[in-house]
């Protein structure tokens, strides 16, 4: 399969630069697979395509304000921090720009009194151009964090975060911190949707993967199954591993928010007597979903609109089928619904 069998026109105007004023508000566009048929709804119907019994898994995670600027101790120039992973303690893998100006040994102050900082350790991954950088501070981390940094708006977002956004660029549901990019799919819901869900009988479960930078990163092999996935830490917990699997012992659908939860789904599958089944634990993932992949856990997909091109829209295309995904992507254009991060959302059933 060739990259380009998985490009589509999408006009910039499409691509959204704020979230919807109430999270629920959106469009929805159902995708029925047996059917091969789209209907145009509004995300609060998710509940007519939602049956007693059905297991729906979202990720907890939640996005951390890993964005800094600050200046070079010694010359004052600006430097821009994006957090990527806590590798241990307080040693991050960061990507920092301009890159060429910190050099091992240098420091970076992000505060008047410089009681947040940063020393370079050196290069982490030199391939990506990622830094090791120790932080040193007064106080908690993530409340200093959470003081001076801002959210990282993916790059098509072309605004500078503000302080709306650490509320709107995070799921009602986020629990545990860790992501430098929101779960999108999850943004749709409100508190009060949830409580519906459950009022309805439809089972809700969590898991947790941190969304590393490698999700906006481009696949550049012409040849997608060339492709290297970026591995992401991914967690389920033994109460939630039970929830899944008796709802795949009772013979209901398991139904993933977002690709991350897919993702964390397909990579925590053990093959039993019974068939697949959900193994509670810790882990990382890499795993690269594209067409003619036989799914073993999800059976039916909320998510948003993806980047032409993107490993996000391979996987969305082995759920279902890339002429049909890319049908309702043309007619998504068409009915002018907004991409990306901020924008609309479907449902695959």
């Amino acid at each position: 399969m060739k990259l380009e069998d998985f490009d589509y026109h999408l006009p910039e105007e499409l691509i959204a630069q704020t979230p919807a004023q109430q999270r629920d508000s959106c469009r929805l566009m159902v995708l029925n697979r047996e059917k091969n048929s789209i209907e145009h709804r509004h995300f609060h119907d998710i509940l007519d395509y939602l049956k007693p019994g059905d297991c729906m898994v979202l990720n907890d995670s939640r996005v951390i304000p890993a964005r800094l600027f600050g200046r070079k101790a010694v010359t004052g120039a600006h430097i821009e921090f994006l957090l990527i992973k806590r590798l241990e303690g307080d040693v991050w893998e960061t990507m920092v720009r301009p890159g060429k100006r910190l050099k091992e040994g240098d420091t970076v102050v992000f505060d008047s009194e410089h009681l947040f900082q940063a020393h370079i350790l050196g290069f982490q991954d030199p391939d990506q151009g990622t830094r090791k950088v120790r932080f040193e501070y007064e106080g908690i981390f993530m409340e200093r964090l959470e003081e001076l940094g801002s959210m990282p708006l993916p790059p098509y977002i072309e605004r500078p975060a503000d302080d709306a956004d650490k509320e709107t660029y995070q799921t009602v549901y986020s629990r545990i911190d860790g992501s430098v990019a929101a779960p999108t799919a999850g943004l749709h819901f409100t508190k009060e949707l949830l409580k519906e869900i459950e009022e309805k009988g439809v089972k809700i479960a969590y898991v947790t993967l941190h969304v590393g930078i490698g999700t906006f990163r481009p696949v550049k092999c012409e040849n997608i199954e060339e492709h290297h996935m970026h591995f992401e830490e991914y967690s389920v917990t033994e109460e939630n591993a039970k929830i899944i699997n008796d709802a795949i012992d009772e013979g209901q659908r398991i139904i993933s928010v977002g690709t991350t939860s897919t993702r964390t789904l397909e990579s925590a599958a053990v093959e039993t007597p019974a068939g697949f089944r959900i193994q509670a634990g810790h882990n990382s993932t890499g795993i690269f979903i594209y067409p003619g992949y036989e799914f073993k856990i999800v059976k039916a997909l909320i998510t948003n609109f993806h980047l032409p091109k993107s490993t996000l829209l391979m996987l969305i295309s082995a759920l279902y089928d890339r002429e049909h995904i890319l049908e309702a992507y043309e007619e998504a254009v068409r009915e002018k619904y907004r991409f990306f991060s901020y924008g609309d959302a479907m449902l695959i059933e």
